[in-house]
């Protein structure tokens, strides 16, 4: 069974996630992976598209942004 001590002041958050590592290791509970699914080749070009449209945006925005400094 997994145990978490909370050491006086320690953020919540980081014991939560160190909780989960643990459950994890240890196969309590197993975190669903992405994709563990067929996926439709038009539904994969997509996402990808996507994707490197978003990664595309956001070069362009830190270039915008350092220019104006």
């Amino acid at each position: 069974m997994a145990v978490v001590k909370i050491e006086d002041g320690e953020n919540l958050e980081k014991a939560i996630k160190r909780f989960k590592r643990m459950v994890e290791k240890e196969g309590i509970i197993r975190e669903w992976k992405k994709r563990e699914y067929f996926e439709k080749p038009s539904t994969i070009k997509n996402r990808k598209k996507k994707s490197m449209e978003r990664k595309i945006q956001k070069k362009i925005r830190k270039a915008q942004a350092s220019r104006s400094y």
